[in-house]
């Protein structure tokens, strides 16, 4: 079963990824995660985008696309994987198409998980984390016993800068142009299955289940 989640920040989407990787025994691919490992264990790819990050430069589509490709071609993949918020834009899902068709495998779901912006940002914005120890609440779903104090260890309460509200309506704002016309790309092939990502996680988990499960 190979699978490409898609969703704006906060949508859930990396929850649902990780309980379905357990469900089905098959890795979640973040690009993310396996960019630092390649980086780590000197791959040719790995190699090339570490020479970008030095620079400071954004590590280009062809690099990411073929740690992707080294990804892939692990011993794990056979029976599936996960792509965890990648690919990002209509360039990268054309090469990534190129490079499936290339190892002889192909995706079988695309997973939109549909969130309003307005309730993202109550999300986000409402994260907290202990400076201390990095617990981490939420000031409406998860609060704290004391205002601004974490209930572990005392430690006072922190808003990250990626969860203020201009940075993540800046976020939102790139993925509408860059990801959005992704559903639209992948709709035409028949592959978009979307899901409403509001609800528990087990209610949004069991959607998903039943679309994969009805078309297995």
């Amino acid at each position: 079963m190979n699978l490409i989640f898609l969703g704006p920040p906060g949508a859930g989407k990396g929850t649902q990824a990780k309980l379905l990787s357990a469900r089905y025994e098959i890795p979640q691919i973040s690009t993310g995660d396996i960019l630092r490992a390649s980086v780590r264990e000197q791959t040719p790819m790995g190699s090339r985008a570490k020479s970008y990050m030095d620079s400071g430069s954004l590590v280009p589509d062809e690099v990411v696309v073929g740690i992707v490709e080294e990804r892939l071609q692990k011993e794990d993949c056979k029976k599936g994987f996960i792509l965890d918020g990648f690919p990002r834009t209509i360039a990268q899902a054309d090469s990534l198409k190129v490079t499936l068709d290339s190892i002889g495998k192909n995706i079988q779901h695309v997973i939109s998980i549909a969130v309003d912006n307005e309730e993202l940002l109550t999300r986000i914005t409402g994260r907290r984390t202990c400076e201390k120890c990095g617990k981490g609440y939420h000031v409406s779903f998860d609060p704290p016993k004391t205002q601004g104090k974490c209930d572990v260890c005392g430690g006072d309460l922190c808003q990250r800068d990626d969860d203020k509200e201009e940075t993540m309506r800046k976020r939102l704002t790139v993925y509408d142009l860059q990801t959005e016309p992704l559903i639209e790309y992948y709709s035409k092939q028949s592959l978009l299955r979307t899901v409403p990502g509001t609800g528990s996680i087990e209610d949004i988990q069991k959607s998903i289940v039943k679309i994969l499960e009805a078309t297995a």
